[in-house]
C-alpha cells in the first residue's frame, strides 16, 4: 500500500494497563489514601500521546473482558485511538499498576501483571490487514521479554516492513518485568543481564528508529558506559538512535557514534520543576512520533519530543498529561511562564479544554433537574413528595426513548429528588448535568456542603456541574461578590475533580436587559478567571445580543463547549422563534429545556389523571417536537438570523 493511501499513522503494540495513582503526594505507597484511575502502560500511553498530537494512531494489546478492560477501551475510544487491535481476553485479568510520587527522586510502583490479559498477546492476534493501514508500527521492550508476546511483536514487526511501513522501538527496561526483580522493585530502572540485551540486540535490525535513556541504551548495548553501548547497537542496527538525558534533552544519531553525546543532534530543553517522571518518556516519545511522521527535521521533532516530555512530568498521571496539538504549539510559541507548569492557569486552561473526553456537536437537553417546581406541582395535586423520584424516571425514559441511542441528546437531573434516575442515566450515551444550587435562591446557595471539593469527589467521571444564579450587573456589591465568590469556588472545584462545569446566568428575574447584559455578566466572570465548559443562556430575539455574547465567549475561551439555550417554560411557540435566532450562532449548540415538557404531564399525572405509560408517551412526543424544531433551526442556519438581523439593521 503506497503510503499515503495509509489510513493510521501509527500502531503501537504491547502493555496496556489501568494505573491506580495515589492522589497524596509525599508519602509512602503504605500512606496513600486515594487513587485517581487512569489508562497506562507505555503502548496504550503513546497511542494516546500521538492522538492527541493530531496522529492516527492504533493499538494492539489485550485487556480483561471486566470493567477495567472497558475503561481502557472507552478512554481510547474517547481520546480517537483506533482500538479494532484492543482483544477482549476472556479469561485473564486487565493489567494493573499502583503508582505514587514519593517525593522529587522516589516515584514506587508495583505491578500486577501475573498471567495478565497483554502478556496473552499471541501471533493470531496479528491482522496482517490491521498492520498494513499503518506508516509506522512501534514496539516496546516489556513484550520482547516472553516467547509468546515477542512473537506477537516480531510477526509485526515483519508484516510492516513487507507492507512498506517504518518500525520503532522505545526500550521501556523494566527489570522486573524481566523478572530480575522483586515486586516490591517496580520503580528500578536498570540492571545488567546478558540474556535481555541477547535477547534484545536479536532484534534491533528490525527498526528504523529506536529511543531509549542512557540506562535502556546500556542495556541494549551491553555496557554501562554510554558511548559504547551506543556503538554496540549500532553495530547491529542502522536506525536512528535517540537517546535521552534526561534535564539534558536528548540527542539523535543518524549515522556514527561520534565521540562525545553533545554532537549527537538536539533540540532545545524546557527549565521547569520535575513533579512526576512516571510516564514522561511516553509522553516524549509522543512528541518525537509526531514530529518523525510528519517528516520534520529530528531538530524540530526533538523539540516536539522535550517539551511533550517536560508538559510530563510538571502533572500528575501520564497519559492524562499528555499535551494536544493545540497545547504543544502554544506552549512552544509562547514559552515557560513559571517552572511549576501545573501552576501555570494559562497553560492548564488550554490542556483542560483541548483535551475534554467526547464531542458534543449537538446538546438537546430534556431537564428535569427542578425541584420547587415539581414539589409545588405535587402539592397542587394533593400528591405525596415521595413520588417525584419515580416521575423522574418517567423524564429519563421519556428522553431514552428520543434519543434511541444517538450522540447529542441530553438530560438535567439532579441528585435530591432524581437520584434514581441520575443513577440509571449511567452509560446510556446521554450527556448528563446535575445541579448543585438551593432552587430559587439569592444570593446563591449550594445544596452540596461548604467543603465542594469533597462532595463533587463522589460524583461520577462524567456528570457536569450545573449551578444556575440569579445575576444581574447591577446587583449591590454585596450580593455581587458573595454569590461571584460562590461560583468560583465552585469552578475551582469542578476543575479539581476533573468534571466539566455548566454556568447558567438569568438576570431577567431579577433586573432590565439589553442588548449588552448578558455579554457583560459573561465578561465578568472571564475576568474572575471561570471558564465554564458550557454556559446556558435565556432565549432572545434579539440577535444583537446574541452576537454580543457569542463574540464575548469566543474572543476569551476559543475552545469552549459552547452554548445551550434555556426554556423559562416558555410556549413552544416562543420557544420556536428564539431558537430559530439562537441556531444562527455556531457557538450555540442546542438547548435545555424543561417545564415545557414535563409540567402538563406532570400536573395530570400526579393527579392520577394519566398513567406512566401516558407520561413518558407525553414528554416524548413535546420533546421530539423540540428536537425537530431546534435540528430545523440549525438546517437553515444563519440565514434566519440573517433576515433578523437586517431588520434590526446588523451585519452579522
Amino acid at each position: 500500500m503506497n503510503e499515503d493511501a495509509k489510513t493510521l499513522d501509527v500502531i503501537t503494540i504491547g502493555r496496556s494497563s489501568v494505573d491506580l495513582y495515589g492522589a497524596q503526594v509525599g508519602g509512602r505507597l503504605e500512606d496513600m489514601r486515594a487513587f485517581s484511575k487512569y489508562i497506562g502502560g507505555s503502548p496504550t500511553n503513546i497511542a494516546a500521546g500521538t492522538a492527541r498530537l493530531g496522529l492516527k494512531s492504533g493499538l494492539i494489546t489485550r485487556v480483561g473482558d471486566e470493567h477495567m478492560g472497558r475503561f481502557i477501551r472507552e478512554q481510547l475510544d474517547s481520546e480517537g485511538v483506533d482500538t479494532r487491535g484492543v482483544i477482549t481476553d476472556p479469561e485473564r485479568l486487565t493489567a494493573l499498576v499502583l503508582l505514587g510520587i514519593r517525593d522529587h527522586e522516589q516515584f514506587p510502583l508495583i505491578f500486577y501483571r501475573e498471567n495478565c490479559a497483554d502478556m496473552a498477546l499471541c501471533e493470531d492476534d496479528i491482522d496482517a490487514a490491521f498492520i498494513a493501514e499503518a506508516r509506522c508500527v512501534t514496539a516496546t521492550g516489556t513484550h520482547l521479554s516472553h516467547p509468546r508476546t515477542e512473537a506477537a511483536v516480531l510477526k509485526a514487526l515483519h508484516l510492516a516492513r513487507e507492507a512498506g511501513a517504518r518500525t520503532a522501538l522505545d526500550i521501556d527496561y523494566r527489570p522486573n518485568l524481566w523478572g530480575l526483580a522483586g515486586h516490591d522493585a517496580g520503580e528500578s530502572r536498570f540492571i545488567a543481564s546478558d540474556a535481555v540485551t541477547a535477547r534484545l540486540q536479536a532484534t534491533l535490525h528490525l527498526f528504523d528508529l529506536i529511543v531509549g535513556t542512557e540506562e535502556e541504551f546500556h542495556i541494549a548495548g551491553g555496557t554501562t558506559d554510554t558511548l559504547a553501548a551506543l556503538r554496540a547497537v549500532r553495530a547491529v542496527s542502522t536506525a536512528t538512535l535517540v537517546c535521552k538525558r534526561g534535564p539534558m534533552g536528548a540527542v539523535a544519531f543518524s549515522g556514527d557514534i561520534p565521540d562525545a553525546l553533545d554532537d549527537g543532534i538536539s533540540g532545545p530543553g524546557f527549565p521547569i520543576e520535575v513533579f512526576n517522571v512516571l510516564g514522561a518518556g511516553d509522553g516524549f516519545m509522543s512528541g518525537l512520533l509526531r514530529g518523525w511522521l510528519k517528516g520534520e527535521a529530528w531538530e524540530a521533532a526533538l523539540t516536539y519530543a522535550n517539551a511533550c516530555g517536560a508538559l510530563a512530568v510538571s502533572r500528575h498521571g501520564c497519559a492524562p498529561a499528555y499535551p494536544s496539538w493545540e497545547e504543544l504549539s502554544f506552549f512552544l510559541e509562547r514559552g515557560v511562564r513559571t517552572p511549576a507548569l501545573r501552576h501555570d492557569a494559562e497553560l492548564e486552561q488550554v490542556h483542560w479544554s483541548t483535551n475534554r473526553n467526547g464531542d458534543w456537536p449537538a446538546m438537546r437537553v430534556f431537564a428535569f433537574d427542578h425541584r420547587k417546581q415539581l414539589e409545588d406541582l405535587a402539592a397542587e395535586a394533593g400528591a405525596e413528595v415521595s413520588r417525584i423520584p419515580h416521575f423522574k424516571v418517567l423524564c429519563l425514559a421519556a428522553a431514552r426513548r428520543v434519543q434511541d441511542g444517538r450522540a447529542g441528546y441530553g438530560i438535567l437531573c439532579d441528585g435530591r429528588l432524581g437520584e434514581p434516575a441520575l443513577h440509571a442515566a449511567a452509560g446510556t450515551g446521554l450527556w448528563v448535568g446535575r445541579p448543585v444550587e438551593e432552587p430559587g435562591s439569592r444570593p446563591l446557595a449550594l445544596e452540596i456542603g461548604p467543603d465542594f471539593g469533597s462532595d463533587l469527589a463522589e460524583w461520577p467521571a462524567g456528570q457536569v456541574v450545573k449551578v444556575l444564579c440569579f445575576y444581574h450587573p447591577g446587583d449591590a456589591p454585596e450580593m455581587k461578590t458573595q454569590q461571584e465568590e460562590t461560583i468560583m469556588r465552585l469552578a475551582r472545584a469542578a476543575r479539581a475533580n476533573g468534571l466539566e462545569f455548566l454556568l447558567e446566568v438569568i438576570p431577567s428575574k431579577v433586573g432590565p436587559v439589553d442588548e449588552t447584559t448578558t455579554a457583560g455578566i459573561v465578561q465578568r466572570f472571564y475576568d474572575l478567571g471561570v471558564y465554564p465548559d458550557w454556559w446556558k443562556l435565556e432565549p432572545s430575539a434579539d440577535v444583537r445580543s446574541w452576537k454580543r455574547t457569542c463574540e464575548t465567549v469566543a474572543r476569551n475561551d476559543p475552545h469552549v463547549r459552547g452554548v445551550v439555550v434555556l426554556g423559562l417554560d416558555a410556549p413552544m411557540e416562543d420557544l420556536e422563534a428564539s431558537f430559530a435566532i439562537a441556531a444562527g450562532f455556531d457557538l450555540v449548540k442546542g438547548f435545555a429545556v424543561g417545564r415545557t415538557i414535563f409540567a402538563g404531564p406532570a400536573r395530570r399525572w400526579f393527579a392520577g389523571e394519566i398513567d406512566d405509560a401516558t407520561a413518558v408517551c407525553d414528554m416524548a412526543d413535546t420533546f421530539a417536537r423540540l428536537c425537530a424544531i431546534w435540528d430545523s433551526a440549525r438546517a437553515i442556519g444563519g440565514h434566519l438570523a440573517g433576515d433578523q438581523a437586517g431588520k434590526q439593521g446588523l451585519a452579522i
